[in-house]
């Protein structure tokens, strides 16, 4: 019988492994390669269904009592176990099905060297029941392998990121950087749009705001006679846009908003304060909103450093460009003196737009030339899009967004529009989430917020589904909830009638819960 096992054992764990292994390597992907983000997931999953935290804990049990002498058939319900759990996070899945690109084949190489000799050890040394315990830690060992094939995959790209180096430098642009918590993409568009009329620029695509994704901008997409670049520079913690900004090098610096998005990573809003402010330390311009206190305290650091700094204002407060969306209007100072533009309607975030102007400005564009593109201001996709279905119902799409900001902007545009056309409210959401200690009071904040508003709420998954329930309830609101998206729709149009309008704000992938 222990022959039998010695052999039966392994094996299953490697057959175990196959379906835990595309599951884990799509959130892998999901979620940007980061280590420690694989365990996160998980825990998420197990922290919002009591029967999956109770399945999971006896799988580590019996993994554990497998490795006991006698005791090695106790591996295979464990095994079974990790194969199901958690229950929900599919293996192909809905929304983000996995991709199998170079980069996931290395590390789906690395993590199974990882695992097998892992396993081999623990099998050799305990016994054939201790295979179940790899199977079990499935999701902590792609952690480990994740950290590990960073600094393979550095290595790798040095050479594609050296030619987009060597590729800026020939052509020679001004860089514009962008980076915030939120508003970065909007603000590249409005800035691309403004200056497009008189300027060659270029702006990095999509949500190409890594060391690979700008090497791939410059590589692709910036050609010959490029004026300006726009360069937007993402970051999940202190160091990551320093690094950028020495591989490409901004003239002009910008930091829309310094908010709560990533507090689950960096935890306060001084470290995501921190982080951002490397935007500045190269560039010989700065743009920056002075409405928040550490911004202005920011913009008083860079002027005593000797940088051009462009304030921006959407509160009134004095500064180089100052936007007041109720009159319409854009008040910028120039080298000639003061002038006022005039702003088309649909503008949700003046901040965004105040930015772009004084980014217009810092790289000496003739801002007076762009007043008639102020009247044609492009949307984001899928941020606060309006559309007629054609049925009645008209629909604002919000599903981009990823910030409590936004998300109430989007609801007071909403809203706005139901009253408009007489119609009933409706809010899709799956709540907003890398808010850390605050994602929970959020969530309850503008869940009471939409009830107070008369709208009727059509809760999505269960990351959120406890704080937007009990922030509804707070207001008196109605509540459905429903497993996902697709269940959501039907809902959601029949409770909004003839008329309504349904928001659809925010939209996570299906790898959470």
């Amino acid at each position: 019988m222990t022959e039998v096992l010695d052999v039966v054992l392994p094996l299953l764990a490697a057959a175990a492994l196959a379906p835990v292994a595309l599951r884990w390597l799509r959130v892998g992907q999901r979620e940007h390669y980061i280590g420690g983000r694989a365990g996160r997931i998980a825990a998420l999953w197990l922290s919002r269904s009591r029967l999956d935290l109770g399945l999971a804990v006896a799988a580590a049990v019996l993994a554990v009592v497998a490795c006991v002498p006698g005791l090695e058939l106790a591996a295979v319900p464990a095994l079974l176990l990790a194969v199901v759990l958690p229950r929900g996070l599919g293996i192909r899945g809905r929304t983000s099905s996995l991709s199998w690109t170079a980069r996931l084949r290395r590390l789906a190489a690395g993590w199974l060297l990882l695992v097998v000799v892992l396993g081999a050890v623990l099998v050799l040394l305990v016994g054939p029941g201790a295979a179940a315990l790899v199977v079990v830690g499935a999701p902590l060992l792609l952690d480990v392998a994740m950290a590990v094939m960073e600094r393979v995959e550095r290595r790798l790209s040095a050479p594609f990121v050296a030619q987009a180096q060597r590729r800026l430098a020939r052509i020679r642009p001004q860089v514009v950087a962008i980076t915030g918590s939120y508003g970065k993409t909007s603000t590249k568009g409005y800035i691309a749009h403004l200056l497009s009329g008189t300027t060659a620029v270029v702006a990095s695509p999509a949500s190409f705001n890594n060391r690979l994704g700008l090497s791939r901008a410059v590589n692709d997409v910036l050609v010959e006679g490029t004026e300006v670049f726009v360069a937007e520079m993402g970051t999940y913690g202190p160091g990551e846009i320093r690094e950028l900004c020495e591989l490409f090098p901004p003239d002009v610096a910008v930091i829309t908003t310094i908010g709560e998005a990533h507090l689950e990573r960096m935890r306060t809003r001084e470290t995501i304060l921190a982080a951002k402010s490397e935007i500045t330390e190269r560039a010989r311009a700065v743009v920056l909103p002075v409405d928040l206190p550490e911004l202005a305290a920011l913009a008083e650091r860079c002027r005593a450093a000797g940088k051009q700094v462009l304030t921006v204002s959407v509160e009134g407060h004095d500064a180089d460009v100052v936007v007041d969306l109720a009159a319409g209007t854009v008040v910028a100072r120039t080298p000639e003196g003061p002038v006022t533009l005039a702003v088309g309607p649909g503008v949700a975030h003046g901040v965004n737009l105040g930015v772009a102007v004084g980014v217009a400005l810092a790289v000496g564009a003739d801002v007076t030339k762009a007043e008639p593109r102020l009247r044609s201001l492009p949307r984001a996709a899928h941020r606060a899009e309006v559309q007629d279905t054609g049925t009645g119902v008209v629909v604002v799409d919000d599903t981009y967004n990823a910030n409590p900001i936004g998300a109430r902007a989007a609801l007071d545009e909403a809203a706005d529009l139901a009253r408009q056309r007489g119609g009933r409210l409706v809010v899709v959401t799956p709540g907003i989430v890398e808010l850390g200690p605050v994602q929970h009071e959020r969530n309850a904040d503008f869940a009471e917020a939409a009830a107070a508003a008369g709208a009727h709420l059509v809760v999505v998954g269960r990351t959120n589904r406890a704080a937007l329930v009990e922030g509804a309830a707070r207001a008196g609101g109605s509540v459905d909830v429903v497993d996902d998206r697709p269940a959501a729709v039907p809902r959601a149009t029949a409770a909004a009638g003839q008329d309504g309008v349904v928001l659809y704000e925010n939209d996570l992938p299906d790898h959470y819960p």
